[in-house]
């Protein structure tokens, strides 16, 4: 999912987000309007729409891993890894601004 709005313009990789059926599309799109308002936040002299943002970085990196133990046959046990990971993005804008 990273990798279809990467490059992308805020516009666009919203839309691609929201329209998407997959889960993972739903939070990403959540991370992006939260990197959105914090861009309005440090910028409030300027608008979205002027600064022309686009999403100049997303990373998806391997976070903390939880590990279990599961029963196997014969008295084993097999490890269970449920894996999480950490997305950072980073918002560029055309007109040289500060980004996010």
């Amino acid at each position: 999912m990273a990798d279809l709005v990467r490059g992308q313009k805020v516009e666009l990789a919203l839309n691609i987000l929201r329209f998407n059926s997959k889960e993972a599309s739903r939070k990403l799109e959540k991370l992006l309007l939260s990197a959105i308002n914090n861009y309005e936040q440090k910028n409030a002299e300027s608008s979205v729409e002027e600064a022309g943002l686009f999403v100049k970085e997303i990373r998806v990196d391997g976070g903390t891993m939880l590990k279990r133990l599961r029963p196997a046959p014969q008295g084993r046990a097999h490890r269970i890894r449920k894996r999480s990971n950490h997305v950072t993005i980073v918002l560029g804008s055309n007109n040289n601004t500060q980004s996010n």
